[in-house]
């Protein structure tokens, strides 16, 4: 019997502590790698989450000339598709589409499709190093966060890198 309470004791201390170091509920995972709200448009729980791992990605450039319009346009499109694992509570992703545009003054809001479980994301032609940088070197997820208020944010991130 003093074997047993002595075993089962330390266990009923631990789980009557408070759980004070539980992460808060309205924080999403990685809102760590989120930046500063100074506008206050992430102030509430997000609606949606979708956080993936990025497990594989391929880089496609294309080439496609559309011969019913004059004059013919021709556009070389240059797509990064990513895919990998959710890693968030109810998260469904399983693939990232980004395009990249050198020619648009503003670019198309990010969009989760929940039938094809893909993530449509648009950077300006200028970030497409900095995105194969991430890709090579480090561990990278992709997240994906909608609000109430109608804000939407989309971002790649590595994990937490140890400087060398």
């Amino acid at each position: 019997m003093n074997r047993l309470v002595r075993c089962v004791a330390p266990l009923l201390l631990l789980l009557s502590l408070p759980l004070a170091a539980a992460p808060a509920a309205t924080s999403p995972v990685h809102a760590q790698f989120l930046p500063a709200d100074d506008l206050q448009l992430r102030t509430e729980k997000p609606e949606q989450q979708q956080l993936m791992q990025v497990t594989s990605y391929s880089v496609v450039v294309g080439n496609q000339r559309q011969s019913n319009q004059q004059p013919i346009p021709v556009t070389s499109p240059l797509l990064v598709r990513l895919k990998g694992k959710p890693v968030s509570q109810g998260a469904t992703v399983r693939e990232v589409l980004i395009s990249f545009d050198g020619e648009s003054k503003s670019l198309k809001k990010p969009a989760f499709d929940s039938q094809s479980k893909v993530l449509t994301l648009s950077y300006p032609m200028s970030q497409y190093r900095v995105v194969m940088d991430l890709l090579r070197n480090d561990t990278v997820y992709c997240q994906f966060l909608t609000y109430a208020n109608g804000h939407i944010w989309a971002d790649l991130h590595t994990a937490n890198v140890r400087a060398r």
